[in-house]
């Protein structure tokens, strides 16, 4: 089995600029602060721990290029592409459009360098160049809808991907799952409409978007069921989402029988992550991954392409990432340093609330 990887050194030089959450306003009582929370360390030191640990020489690299201006347009809206390239040449750069998501000078051409990472691995995975494969990219891109950017995310890495399978390579059904802890909905907005691309978003409920993620979004009228969601009760450990992977995400694959899944996978269920309240470790990181593989092995020939998405934990990411990574090629390089923390928490357990909450959704997703 070989496993593709995607790296660029620009994606750990995107600038987020500096404030914490929220820029600095001495009136509102926030103050400056060292850097912003979706700064691209998480992301390097996701990637030099792949190298150190000698994970990379097991890995095919896939090179990033430049999504094109009409791959872009494919999803978003030509005034939207238009104002990140002029906010992109300004001396302090601009923001991706809801004003918590800055971007420094040149962001547009980093932005559009993840989303063409994510298509050259799609490409490598259809064309059987490799069987599966990882885009470690950043910025992110899953709350991006077609007119504008929003949490941290310039333009919506996966959903030109997809697109660009469906367009360039003759790929029609597409299933996107999506297990970073915030609700996918800009992919999901995306896809609204369309009845061959299925997206499932496993998330914290009511955590980001607010009010976004609900169980009863179930796609637009001409596509009815294209969109499961399953918004997860904080607190969540590895054995609740291992369930709701069994109980709902597997049996929908299988169901909807894609020719390819491209997993948005976020680090930020991780148990140390500072925006989200689940306790993810590495062990159910690897669980999710196994279960995708072996529905994907069933139903599309093991074509998986997982991109980046969020992750904001300096400690944590790493590890949970190098384990997604792991197990995709297929080896075990490397132990969880902080298992033995995260792994001895409470809760991580599956918890008669968190499986009422699975068994409601596959009660609505599911045949009968």
């Amino acid at each position: 089995m070989s496993s593709g990887y995607v790296w660029h050194e620009l994606f750990g030089w995107a600038d987020s600029g500096s404030g914490g959450l929220f820029p600095a306003d001495p009136a509102a009582g926030l103050q400056p602060f060292g850097h912003h929370v979706a700064h691209a360390d998480t992301k390097r030191r996701l990637h030099e721990l792949v190298a150190v640990s000698g994970l990379i020489g097991h890995l095919e690299r896939v090179e990033a290029r430049h999504a094109t201006e009409e791959e872009v347009l494919r999803v978003h809206t030509p005034e939207h592409v238009g104002r990140l390239r002029r906010e992109s040449t300004l001396p302090k750069g601009g923001d991706a459009g809801d004003g918590i998501s800055p971007f420094g000078k040149g962001g547009y051409e980093i932005a559009a360098l993840a989303a063409g990472g994510a298509i050259e691995l799609v490409e490598a995975v259809v064309t059987g160049r490799v069987d599966n494969g990882y885009a470690l990219v950043h910025p992110c891109g899953h709350h991006a809808p077609a007119h504008t950017g929003m949490g941290f995310c310039m333009l919506n890495n996966v959903a030109i991907a997809v697109a660009h399978g469906r367009a360039a390579l003759g790929v029609r059904r597409v299933a996107v799952v999506d297990w970073d802890v915030h609700h996918g909905n800009g992919t999901q907005s995306v896809f609204w409409e369309e009845p061959d691309v299925l997206t499932l978003s496993v998330h914290q409920d009511g955590c980001f978007p607010p009010g976004s993620g609900h169980l009863t979004e179930r796609g637009g009228p001409s596509a009815p069921g294209s969109a499961i969601n399953i918004p997860m009760p904080p607190g969540t450990g590895d054995f609740g989402y291992l369930y709701a992977f069994e109980r709902v995400v597997v049996p929908s694959l299988r169901a909807f029988a894609p020719e390819l899944i491209v997993v948005a996978s976020g680090s930020d269920p991780g148990a140390m992550d500072p925006l989200a309240r689940q306790l993810v470790t590495s062990r159910g990181f690897r669980g999710m991954t196994e279960q995708v593989l072996q529905v994907a092995a069933e139903v599309c020939d093991g074509r998986v392409a997982m991109v980046q998405e969020g992750g904001y934990s300096l400690f944590y990411v790493p590890f949970c990432g190098h384990a997604v990574i792991e197990t995709l090629a297929g080896v075990k390089v490397l132990d969880d340093a902080l298992f033995p923390v995260v792994g001895g928490m409470t809760g991580h357990d599956l918890a008669p609330h968190q499986k009422a909450l699975v068994d409601e959704v596959a009660a609505l997703v599911l045949p009968a």
